[in-house]
């Protein structure tokens, strides 16, 4: 029983890498459509062994498609998710419009699940930031055994998530160093080639970066509303994968030991955690990987049950696409969703 699959977005890194994993994961699609602006229409995309030549998104009829990767932005998806759905086709939308929506689902299946029923009453459902997803999946279990009243977290996040110009934008700003040309910076604020840029996204009237507020809302929403966080987003001349350093307040005590325990059966993470010159996972080593990697967990002595680890994971894959098809996998295996050719 196969499916009709769209990927809105295809020529662009989070949608060449939907198409990769569902491809890897052997998602059950009859038909899978690569869709894109009017100006990409007749790009040629991979598809496991197949390749794709995208079409035109504001053409395509959408009322015998079962399923919509959306992950071409928000101002794309704040117009054509609506009328998506409303031609009876699950959007599974991977930019900031809907998160914080009441009536829209905000899933990373490894620990909420459950919570995708809602789906139904606009037939769209929210992925998360790219650093909130690997970040929930570490917490979750430990919420689950001991309560989380406090976060604090510092990611360093790679240029990836600002898109394919930011990647070439350290590429060319790299070369310019080595052969000592102007180095011009376009996509960020300040030069990312060898150095960091502690803002991602456009600064609030509070002084936290719109990024650092996603973290914190859409981890209430995700996880539980009573946690209190405070993250400081910094950007990295990295290519792939985020990493962030957190640090976790408990109600109940629990213990590095504790919690090193609890990872190990945790779903969705790998502890890598030797206590030895490169016992640890970096970005480098995630990149392509699908797992959220634990590292240097140990006690927080400066507070009463408390908790510091290392946390790293691909943030095209974990953080985005890879969480959009295992939503969509979770459609399936639960039976929320059918094959509409089928159907007819």
């Amino acid at each position: 029983m196969g499916y009709k699959v769209a990927v809105v977005g295809a020529t662009g890194n989070v949608g060449r890498e939907i198409l990769s994993i569902l491809d890897e994961r052997g998602f059950p699609a009859d038909e899978v459509v690569a869709l894109a602006s009017r100006r990409s229409v007749g790009v040629e995309v991979s598809y496991g062994d197949k390749t794709l030549k995208c079409k035109d998104l504001a053409t395509y009829d959408f009322s015998d498609t079962d399923i919509c990767l959306m992950s071409a932005g928000g101002s794309v998806s704040k117009e054509w998710s609506p009328k998506i759905g409303a031609q009876g086709c699950v959007v599974i939308d991977n930019s900031s419009q809907w998160r914080t929506d009441p009536d829209v689902p905000l899933i990373v299946p490894e620990v909420n699940a459950d919570a995708i029923v809602g789906f139904t009453k606009k037939n769209i459902i929210a992925n998360p930031n790219c650093s909130t997803a690997q970040l929930v999946v570490a917490l979750k279990p430990l919420h689950d055994a001991a309560t989380i009243t406090r976060v604090v977290v510092s990611t360093y996040q790679s240029v990836s998530g600002a898109g394919k110009d930011a990647m070439d934008e350290l590429f060319s700003q790299t070369r310019a160093v080595f052969v000592s040309d102007p180095v011009e910076a376009k996509k960020f604020p300040k030069r990312i080639a060898f150095n960091l840029i502690p803002q991602i996204d456009v600064f609030m009237e509070d002084g936290f970066t719109k990024e650092e507020w996603k973290m914190n809302v859409e981890t209430k929403k995700i996880l539980d509303p009573k946690i209190k966080l405070t993250a400081t987003c910094v950007r990295v001349p990295v290519f792939i994968s985020h990493a962030e350093s957190v640090n976790v307040e408990f109600e109940k005590e629990l213990s590095a030991e504790d919690a090193r325990k609890i990872l190990r059966n945790a779903p969705g993470v790998l502890l890598v955690d030797t206590r030895e010159p490169g016992g640890y996972m970096t970005p480098h080593e995630a990149a392509g990987e699908d797992a959220t990697y634990i590292s240097r967990l140990r006690d927080d002595p400066t507070v009463d049950n408390g908790i510091a680890f290392w946390c790293v994971s691909d943030n095209l894959r974990k953080g985005a696409a890879l969480n959009a098809v295992q939503i969509a996998e979770v459609l399936m295996n639960r039976k929320l969703i059918t094959s509409r050719s089928k159907a007819a």
